[in-house]
């Protein structure tokens, strides 16, 4: 807005939401209009920032509780996160809204009842919606990601497929009834940070609740290969089979069928 300005541009059309759409705003020289109000110019923009339009004019989209929570633009429109500055998704060579895609058409979502264990940013529960599943049960145990969920305009919002509950699903798995779901997408955080949701005895609850020959997509990624030759992949693909699943390495993570 402020380039387009400075050439005598009165008229812009531009994206306000992370390129999830087009409109058009007038340009001032003090401000600018937008659906028949006014706002101010951001003067200083952060890289690697987003923000949002707040009670006291544009902020961040970030918190501070017990860590920092940041949403993170990236090139491909739809944002990633941050923990602390641990980035959360894959952006380097592919939309993290698309990588979702992919691994959401891996457990086949339609008609089905479909767990996601660590909701985050509710880019597998976008897909598994746009999928037609039946259901989508989804887990986010931080509240500011939950929160940043709703500042986020490509993150599905609660409500009629998707329930969305605050939890730790290393905890609320252990409520859920045996054989109550379809399939299961499992994008935990990494290892050094949630060992708990790489367990053995979490690994058997994904196979209690999951109905026989359900899918079940693992997110692993490669960490520690490259520094202590450590192999998560397997690592976690062995757990799978001791929990009764037959597995095979897909990409950047485990696919798993419950025998």
């Amino acid at each position: 807005m402020q380039a387009a300005r400075r050439t005598g541009v009165t008229v812009l059309e531009c994206s306000l939401d992370l390129e999830r759409s087009t409109t058009t705003v007038q340009l001032g020289a003090e401000d600018w209009l937008w659906q028949g109000r006014r706002y101010p110019y951001l003067e200083n923009c952060k890289e690697r920032t987003v923000y949002r339009w707040g009670d006291d004019g544009f902020e961040p989209v970030a918190r501070f509780t017990t860590s920092l929570i940041k949403l993170v633009p990236t090139e491909w429109g739809a944002p990633t996160f941050e923990i602390d500055g641990i980035k959360m998704l894959p952006t380097a060579q592919v939309s993290p809204y698309a990588d979702a895609e992919r691994k959401v058409g891996l457990i086949q979502p339609r008609g089905k009842v479909i767990l996601d264990t660590c909701g985050g940013l509710g880019y597998f529960a976008a897909w598994c919606i746009q999928g037609q599943a039946r259901q989508v049960l989804s887990f986010e145990k931080n509240p500011d990601v939950i929160w940043m969920r709703r500042c986020n305009p490509w993150s599905p919002q609660a409500g009629g497929v998707l329930v969305l509950r605050q939890g730790d699903i290393a905890q609320e798995i252990a409520a859920l009834p045996d054989a109550s779901v379809d399939a299961v997408l499992h994008d935990p955080p990494r290892f050094g940070i949630a060992g708990e949701l790489y367990a053995q005895a979490f690994y058997h609850h994904l196979a209690r609740v999951l109905k026989r020959r359900g899918r079940l997509f693992h997110y692993t990624g490669t960490p520690n290969r490259l520094t202590s030759g450590r192999d998560v992949p397997n690592e976690v693909a062995k757990r799978l089979r001791l929990a009764g699943f037959a597995t095979e390495l897909v990409g950047d993570g485990v696919l798993a069928v419950r025998s």
